[in-house]
């Protein structure tokens, strides 16, 4: 009994040996980059928001490989090849990777591997043909507008906005499949910034995240951003500030509250601002005497403070009051309420509390005059 027990742990063994490595590895086959050439390996640093290299290796007879640590969570990572622009996305996992790059069309790179770049694949293959149809689109709303062709171009707005609804589908779909993949947090962090759905939305969604994913550094981060968001959601105190005003004083939001209080960002450079500005303005004046209040804090640059008082001038805003840094998109109130694009509005009651945000026109008008009801 002692000897077959001694030979079937052998023969275990051997047969454990000749199986195929199921870590982390990667190997791929490139064309238009000559042998010799080096491939870089590098990995998302979440606290450093780059990348990072943690290793190379060679390109012989037109193909790589290399065998990596194994991972303890899926990471975002990236190849660079010497010499070339662009890099090739893919997720580290524990599993073999396998690339088929064309040197002149990194973004179409063949990606196959394990359940993390399997999602990822058809997720880079998705945004490749919005691009495509995107960039169709765009030319032939370029030559609407150049022949005077108002059927079409209004044809093709509404084609556009479909597009921009199926791509918000297609997502929210990839996602409710893939809760358990790095792919979840990517999809989540990109449609955040994309401003596809509110802070809020993505709160929710990122609550199906597994416990595993939201481990990752892109999982902590989108936690972290999400937390401060939330900061400046319907439903919360209005984060505190103050400000320098035209004339030099220091005018906080506290000492500045009223029945309702519209706090309005734009900038003398903001085109949309201006626009809006009228409409700010009617309601104003229609409501000042009821207990609106405004304050307008502009994203105006260094140096500019001539321009935001001239714009106040210009705009008939001398009503309310104003506060600026001018410290251009790092300003910190702006910061605070997690500003990427104006003009942007918050409303609050007399408690501070943000009750609505981004109203313009009638709209804003409308629940000015509800609150104030």
């Amino acid at each position: 009994m002692k000897k077959i027990s001694i030979a079937f742990f052998a023969l275990t063994l051997l047969l454990a040996g000749c199986q195929e490595d199921k870590g982390y590895f990667l190997n791929g086959k490139i064309s238009g980059i000559e042998d010799g050439k080096q491939v870089y390996i590098s990995e998302y640093d979440a606290e450093t928001n780059s990348t990072k290299a943690i290793d190379t290796t060679t390109i012989e007879n037109g193909k790589f490989e290399l065998d990596m640590e194994d991972q303890d969570l899926p990471k975002l990572s990236f190849l660079r090849f010497e010499g070339v622009n662009g890099n090739v996305i893919f997720i580290s996992e524990n599993q073999k990777i396998s690339f088929d790059i064309n040197k002149d069309s990194l973004r179409n790179t063949k990606l196959s591997g394990g359940k993390e770049n399997k999602a990822l694949s058809e997720y880079l293959n998705h945004l490749n043909e919005m691009n495509r149809k995107m960039v169709n689109m765009q030319q032939d709303m370029r030559e609407a507008m150049t022949s005077r062709d108002t059927a079409k171009l209004a044809s093709l707005r509404e084609a556009q906005l479909e597009l921009r609804d199926n791509d918000e589908n297609f997502k929210k779909e990839l996602f409710n499949r893939n809760k358990d993949s790095y792919l979840s947090v990517m999809l989540l962090t990109d449609m955040m910034k994309m401003r596809t759905l509110s802070s809020a939305e993505v709160r929710e969604m990122y609550e199906g995240v597994s416990d595993r994913i939201k481990e990752t550094p892109m999982g902590q981060n989108l936690k972290q951003t999400l937390e401060q968001f939330k900061a400046a959601e319907v439903g919360s105190k209005a984060p505190e500030f103050s400000g320098p005003t035209p004339e030099g004083d220091e005018l906080s939001l506290k000492d500045n509250l009223g029945k309702v209080t519209i706090v309005d960002f734009w900038a003398a450079w903001c085109k949309p601002c201006r626009v809006e500005n009228p409409n700010l303005v009617r309601t104003y004046n229609k409501y000042k005497d009821e207990g609106l209040n405004i304050i307008s804090v502009s994203l105006d640059r260094p140096g500019q403070k001539d321009k935001w008082i001239q714009a106040i001038e210009e705009d008939n805003l001398e009503q309310w009051n104003h506060v600026s840094n001018l410290q251009f998109w790092n300003d910190p109130i702006a910061r605070k309420y997690r500003i990427s694009a104006i003009p942007a509005t918050f409303i609050l009651d007399e408690n501070g509390v943000i009750v609505a945000k981004n109203l313009r026109g009638d709209a804003l008008e409308n629940k000015i005059g509800e609150l104030l009801q």
